[in-house]
């Protein structure tokens, strides 16, 4: 693995840089090494059970002060900016099915954690965001549903309906990650509390205890053949399922409110993570090249090849700086200012690592498809993400009308 300075460029503190480089030596002393072990237990120890060797490095990264490294300046996080977190997801998303959980910094847990942070009450940080904070448990967030096109929020047809001192909550909910892991306690469900109100307020949030009657997991979804155990994607049907109303996030209404200020940290999550993932799909292509012979010399000096890792470093280093102006003005002028920048690294993060991945597929040849190397999972999980958090045509729809807005009026002045 390269070394480069991270922050070039960025004014970021000391502190920040110290805990990059001991998370840097960690991943190289821990978790590079153990990917292939990590797999052997998922397969061998039942889908979906919790991993040994996962929980082992978890408690070692927290002894050493490496966790919940994703919550900016909060008094339950390690106090990082978002501009100063983003190179250690970055390092994270090298190796994406099994970094960030270690660190106590994977989806959607973070995105929950935040929004417990930012809109829960105390008795609801008590129950769920401690343990959340110590990776004693998971979480899911069931927003998704298969019977609207869920690109638009305010289809969503799941109902929270007030009786008494409850909610009674129904639906029916899919890609729900997490919600196959026994260690998955509680999911955060968006549901109409009010059909009648205006579009956006007509959406509330609720925490929904897994295991309260009439919640049910129906079957496991795979992304491209893969199961993602232990964690994997959910469908989950939610009938007349009765929680306290003190369950409710933030009060009647909200929703909307909160799954924005939730998504926006989650997607550039995701977009520091993409980073990384194209980083080490470039690195295994450059070192795959250089050590096969095609026609009588490396592949490393065919001149298609060489033009191919060219444009790999361009596109990786254009993306990387993008997420890192994102992530400077979410410190600077907060995440709503910073939505257009939010949007464009959205839309442009999972296609440059699908870029960077396929061309690093076509360099293995047959092996690039296998499982001996991890680009067709790593692809897998980089396509996905032009759907996840928002399809590519909703953010593109966001930012040409942002940048319309500059205009209008100035054709009739």
């Amino acid at each position: 693995m390269s070394v480069e300075d991270p922050y070039a460029g960025f004014q970021v503190s000391p502190r920040a840089r110290e805990i990059y480089g001991r998370l840097q030596a960690f991943m190289e002393a821990h978790v590079y090494p153990n990917e292939g072990e990590f797999q052997r237990q998922a397969e061998a120890g039942g889908r979906w059970q919790p991993v040994a060797l996962l929980e082992e490095l978890k408690a070692g990264a927290r002894a050493e002060g490496l966790w919940n490294l994703f919550l900016p300046e909060s008094e339950y996080g390690a106090g990082l900016s978002n501009l100063e977190y983003a190179p250690m997801a970055e390092l994270m998303g090298r190796s994406v099915d099994f970094a960030p959980e270690v660190f106590n910094c994977s989806a959607p847990d973070t995105g929950n954690m935040e929004v417990l942070v930012r809109y829960g009450s105390e008795e609801q940080k008590a129950r769920w965001l401690r343990p959340l904070l110590a990776g004693e448990m998971r979480s899911c967030f069931a927003m998704t549903e298969p019977e609207v096109a869920s690109s638009d929020a305010t289809n969503i047809r799941a109902s929270i309906r007030r009786e008494g001192d409850e909610y009674v909550v129904n639906g029916r909910k899919w890609w729900t990650s997490g919600a196959g892991d026994p260690r998955c306690k509680v999911a955060i469900f968006m549901g109409k509390t009010d059909p009648g109100a205006p579009k956006h307020r007509q959406q509330s949030m609720i925490l929904v205890p897994l295991d309260a009657e009439g919640v049910r997991v129906k079957r496991m979804l795979t992304v491209y053949g893969y199961d993602h155990a232990p964690h994997g994607h959910a469908e989950v049907t939610f009938e007349n399922v009765r929680v306290p109303a003190s369950n409710i996030l933030l009060g009647e209404g909200r929703g909307f409110e909160i799954a924005q200020g939730r998504l926006g940290p989650g997607r550039i999550h995701h977009c520091m993570r993409l980073i990384g993932m194209a980083e080490r799909a470039l690195e295994l292509t450059c070192r795959r090249v250089s050590e096969r012979v095609a026609f009588g010399k490396p592949l490393s000096a065919q001149g298609t090849v060489r033009a191919e890792i060219a444009r790999s470093r361009m596109e990786i280093e254009q993306a990387r700086l993008l997420t890192l102006k994102a992530a400077l003005m979410m410190d600077t002028v907060g995440n709503k200012a910073a939505r257009r920048e939010i949007a464009m690294i959205k839309v442009v993060a999972p296609n440059v690592a699908l870029a960077v991945l396929d061309r690093a597929v076509q360099a293995h040849g047959g092996a690039g498809v296998s499982a001996d190397f991890p680009l067709a999972a790593m692809w897998a999980n980089a396509r996905t993400l032009r759907l996840a958090d928002g399809p590519d045509e909703v953010h593109t729809e966001a930012i040409a009308r942002m940048e319309l807005e500059k205009y209008e009026g100035a054709a009739h002045d």
